[in-house]
């Protein structure tokens, strides 16, 4: 559902949540703008994820986090669908 409100393929999501993808930044925006984040947060926890640390402990660290921030928002939408 979210890569059709996004308007992208569920692949392309996908490979973005598991950063085989880097997102270009009108998806940032669209993402950004579904879920009523600044670009700005997005990037900021990207930043902030990516600072003196190893390749392989960004990806773990990216794994784990993305995990818990799907499921954030996914709990924001279903509020918002309940409401």
């Amino acid at each position: 559902e979210l890569a059709e409100r996004l308007d992208i393929s569920q692949s392309h999501l996908s490979d973005i949540e598991r950063c085989r993808k880097v997102p270009s930044q009108e998806i940032v925006a669209r993402y950004a703008e579904e879920f009523d984040l600044p670009v700005s947060s997005i990037w900021f926890f990207d930043e902030k994820l990516t600072e003196g640390t190893t390749p392989g402990a960004i990806e773990k660290a990216r794994g784990v986090v993305a995990d818990k921030i799907l499921d954030f928002l996914r709990m924001i939408e279903r509020k918002r669908a309940s409401s």
